[in-house]
C-alpha cells in the first residue's frame, strides 16, 4: 500500500504493476488515438487560481449537497465497469469505502454484482443506465435498481455505439469471465431484438425514464451549452459534464473547459457535475470554482481498488486531506466558496 502524499500519484503505477495487461489497458484507454484522454488531466492542471485572503478557514467544510443528499465531501465515484475484474470485492468494496467516507457511488448498469447487494453495503447510490433501441427491455433492470435502493437515474447518452479503441495486446473482454459483468440484466437480455443502444435518444427519454422509476434524473455526457438547455428544459434534475472519460469521440473538448459554458447556460435551474481527468485535491477545488456542485471520479478510484476496500478507503482520506488544505490555501472555508476563484482560459462559449 503507498502511503502519505504520494499515494493519489501512484495509484495508476501501482494499478499498473498488479493488473493483468488486458485489464490495466481497458482502464486506461481511450477512443482512437486517445488526444481526449491525454489532454484531461493537462486541462485542469492548466487552470490558474485567485485565493482569497482574510477569510477564516479554521475548519473548512468540504461537504456538497447533492439532490438534497448532502455528502461529507465535494466528489462521488463515477460508474466503471469491469471492477470485479480488477478486485474480487468489486462494487462491494467500493460501496463500503465510499459510505465510510460519506460519498455518493454511481453504479454502472454493467456492474458486476447484484444492485441488492450494493444496497445492502449502505451506500448512498445511483444507477448508471444506457437506453436499449427497444426501451421497455431496461424497465427490469431499472425495477431492480429501484427495489434495491438508488437515490436517481443517470443517463448516458454520449454513448450511441462504443467508439474503436486501439489495444495494444488482447483485449480484455477475451480474457474476462463474463460472469464479472452485467449479472442485473435477465438471463439472454443482450439477444432480444431491439436489446442494442439507442441510436435515437431524445430529450422525451428523459420524462420516460422518471416516470418509470420515479427518480430524479440525472444526464451524463453532455459538453455543449445548448443540450444542457435541452436537458433541464426536459426535466433532468442535473447534468454531468463528461467526455467519457475520452473513450468515445476522440479530439473532443476537456471537461474543465466545457464545464463553464455548461454552467452558466443552466444557471441554478439545475445541478452540474463534473469527472474527467481529475486527480487531486487542487483538481477538485478547481472544478469547484468552475462551477460544479460536485465532482465525480472514474479512473481515481479504480486504481485505488487494486488494494481492495482498504486502498479505496485510503484514496478518500488522502483526497480529503488535500481538499482541505487547499481550500484552506484558497481562502475558502466551505465548498461552495470556492466558485468564481479560477476560469478556463479559451472556454468554450457556444
Amino acid at each position: 500500500m503507498i502511503s502519505g502524499e504520494r499515494l493519489l500519484a501512484g495509484l495508476e503505477g501501482r494499478a499498473r504493476e498488479k493488473l493483468p495487461p488486458a485489464v490495466f489497458d481497458y482502464l486506461v484507454l481511450g477512443a482512437g488515438e486517445s488526444v481526449s484522454a491525454a489532454e484531461a488531466v493537462e486541462a485542469w492542471t492548466a487552470l490558474r487560481f485567485h485565493p482569497h485572503v482574510l477569510r477564516d478557514v479554521t475548519d473548512p467544510d468540504p461537504s456538497v449537497t447533492v439532490l438534497g443528499h448532502r455528502l461529507d465531501v465535494p466528489w462521488g465515484i463515477a460508474p466503471t465497469t469491469l471492477q470485479r475484474a480488477v478486485h474480487p470485492d468489486g462494487e462491494l468494496a467500493m460501496a463500503r469505502a465510499t459510505a465510510a467516507a460519506g460519498s455518493l457511488m454511481v453504479v454502472s448498469s454493467n456492474a458486476g454484482t447484484p444492485f441488492a447487494d450494493i444496497g445492502a453495503t449502505g451506500v448512498h447510490w445511483w444507477l448508471q443506465a444506457y437506453l436499449p433501441s427497444d426501451r421497455t427491455l431496461a424497465q427490469p433492470m431499472l425495477a431492480r435498481a429501484v427495489e434495491a435502493g438508488a437515490r436517481a437515474v443517470v443517463l448516458t447518452v454520449d454513448t450511441p455505439v462504443v467508439a474503436t479503441r486501439y489495444a495494444a495486446g488482447q483485449s480484455v473482454w477475451d480474457t474476462v469471465d463474463p460472469a464479472l459483468v452485467r449479472v442485473n440484466f435477465d438471463p439472454g437480455h443482450d439477444d432480444q431484438p431491439g436489446a442494442e443502444k439507442a441510436l435515437d435518444l431524445g430529450p422525451h427519454d428523459i420524462g420516460w425514464l422518471a416516470e418509470t422509476t420515479g427518480l430524479p434524473v440525472v444526464v451524463k455526457g453532455v459538453l455543449r451549452p445548448d443540450d444542457a438547455r435541452r436537458c433541464v428544459q426536459a426535466g433532468a434534475a442535473a447534468v454531468w459534464v463528461s467526455n467519457h472519460g475520452g473513450r468515445q469521440l476522440d479530439r473532443v473538448v476537456a471537461t474543465a473547459d466545457a464545464l463553464p459554458g455548461v454552467r452558466a447556460a443552466v444557471g441554478e435551474a439545475a445541478q452540474v457535475y463534473v469527472d474527467g481527468g481529475l486527480r487531486d485535491g487542487h483538481d477538485l477545488l478547481a472544478a469547484l470554482a468552475l462551477g460544479a456542485d460536485a465532482v465525480f471520479l472514474g479512473r481515481l478510484p479504480l486504481f485505488a481498488l487494486v488494494d481492495g476496500g482498504a486502498g479505496v478507503a485510503a484514496m478518500h482520506a488522502e483526497l480529503l486531506l488535500q481538499t482541505r488544505e487547499a481550500l484552506r490555501l484558497a481562502g475558502c472555508g466551505s465548498a461552495s466558496d470556492a466558485r468564481g476563484l479560477t476560469r478556463a482560459p479559451g472556454a468554450n462559449a457556444l
